[in-house]
This record gives C-alpha cells, structure tokens and sequence, in this order.
C-alpha cells in the first residue's frame, strides 16, 4: 500500500536516538527527503547516514532546541535545501533514569525535562507552522502533518517520573490546540500523536538491563507478552503522516503500547485483603450518615 510520501520533505527532531533513527528508516523507504536533527549526537548520526543508501536525500544539523531560534533554524534549513517542509516528527526529549519521587526532585532536573520534552516541542511547532505560513499548502491538496511522540506516562502518571509524565501529558493539549489553528494555513493540514509504552531504545535499554524484575513489571500491565520496538513506534508515525493512509485522521492519539490499560501501583502481598473488606462496609458504631 502506498503511502503518498515520495518526495515529501520531513523533519525530524531526536533522529540520533532509537526511535527518531527508526523512524528516520521508515520515511527513507518511503522515498522521503530528511532533515535529521541532533543534539548531542551528529556524528554518529551522519556515520550513520552516509553508509544509508538514501545518504543523498538526507540532511544533519544539530542544535539545542530548548533554545529560542534553534527550531527555527532547522525548519528554515530544510525549505532552503528542499523547496518546503511538509511533515514534522517532534520526537526529541529525554528521560532521566534515576527514578525520585517529586518531593526528592531538584527544581533543575524538573526544568531541564521541561524545557527539552515540553517547551523545546512546542517551538518546534511553532517553527513548522511558521514555516507553512510562509510557503503555504501544497497545490496538490495533500496536507502538512505534525506527529508528536508522547508516552504512556503521561496518560497514566509514572511514579519517580513525574517531571516526565507531566511533559507527555502537556502534548495532547498542544496537539488538540495545534490541530485547529494549522487548519488556517493549510486546511489539510493534520496533527497527530503517537503514545509509545516501554519501549527497547538505547534510553531505555540501560534500565532494563541492569533490573531484571523491570520486565515482568512492565508486562505485568498489558496483555501482549512482548516490549515495543523503535519500528513498532516509526511504523506509527509513518501511518499517521501519510496523506493517502491517514488523510481524514487528526487530533488523535494512537497507544503503541500492546493494550496497556494501566501500571500496577502495589507490589504482590503488601495489600491486606481484611483490610480492604472492612472498608468496604462503614464502622456499626458511627450509625448512619
């Protein structure tokens, strides 16, 4: 099935990690043209590159885009070498390994994952739609697509994480917000977000790793026995930023997370089931309420 992304132009933030890598793949098979952003990571991501067989249509720049200009620079950058830029995947965040409840997180460690996960998105779709403004929408009637990268986390919270669920979270209201004011630029214009669960790239491959007892944790929560992978997320965002298979699809969220329904907050044996059945019925010398 074909997925009407040949020649289309795609920027995509976070290609040096799992996921933005994946996906840089995904869209190169399709016969799209990259801009592949970097922060700390260019020169493994332009090795990378270079030995591709799509070297020739891709493009690496690295910047910090917690800073004001940087996503600007990026989306300008990619309609100087490619005419446009029609798709955005803002991918790019971070998540701090060192599990801390909040009343232990320091304000920088608070800031720094909101700045990269919250407000470096943000101006990153700022810097798309200005982009569109500028160049208009395309004469084909095929629209520009925004894919946001969530997470779980912030659908159900995660303990020890919260700086990073509060960001994933902040996403749907950008993306529910963005969708219609990119309708007057460009009125096909769709924005999408895909919400991965756990999934094995290299940020996430540490942690489970050194704590064997992670895994059945994390599987203890869904019904499919199997950890996502970098694919498994690139394939959705690949769907979703297609204008012949996604069209008519937008201000929607699709969970990339083997039916996850929520995370297990108690630990086998340390809930007392007597307990729990008395607070079931209410104390006989309190009377009626």
């Amino acid at each position: 099935m074909k997925s009407g992304l040949a020649g289309r132009s795609v920027v995509i933030t976070g290609a040096s990690g799992g996921i933005g890598w994946a996906t840089a793949e995904a869209f190169a098979a399709e016969g799209a043209n990259l801009l592949l952003h970097a922060r700390r990571g260019l020169a493994e991501l332009e090795r990378r590159v270079s030995a591709s067989p799509w070297a020739k249509r891709a493009t690496c720049v690295a910047a910090d885009l917690r800073e004001e200009g940087a996503n600007d620079a990026i989306f300008t950058a990619a309609r100087e070498r490619f005419g446009r830029v029609d798709v955005a995947i803002l991918n790019a965040g971070i998540w701090p390994p060192e599990p801390l409840p909040l009343w232990e997180m320091d304000a920088q460690r608070i800031r720094d994952v909101i700045d990269t996960n919250l407000i470096g998105v943000i101006l990153g779709a700022r810097a798309f739609a200005r982009q569109l403004a500028a160049q208009g929408p395309r004469g084909d009637g095929e629209g520009a697509s925004v894919g946001l990268v969530g997470s779980t986390a912030g659908r159900f919270g995660e303990a020890d994480h919260s700086a990073y669920a509060i960001t994933k979270a902040g996403l749907h209201g950008l993306m529910r917000s963005l969708k219609n004011e990119l309708c007057r630029l460009d009125p096909y214009a769709r924005v999408n977000m895909v919400e991965p669960g756990w999934t094995v790239t290299p940020m996430a491959r540490a942690t489970l790793e050194e704590d064997p007892s992670v895994i059945p944790k994390v599987l203890a929560t869904m019904p499919l026995r199997q950890l996502a992978r970098p694919e498994d997320i690139a394939r959705a965002l690949l769907f979703l930023s297609s204008p012949l298979l996604a069209r008519h699809i937008s201000g929607e969220v699709l969970t990339v997370a083997g039916g996850m329904e929520g995370r297990r907050l108690w630990e086998p044996g340390s809930i007392d089931p007597d307990e729990v059945r008395r607070r079931l019925d209410p104390d006989p010398e309190d009377g009626d309420s």
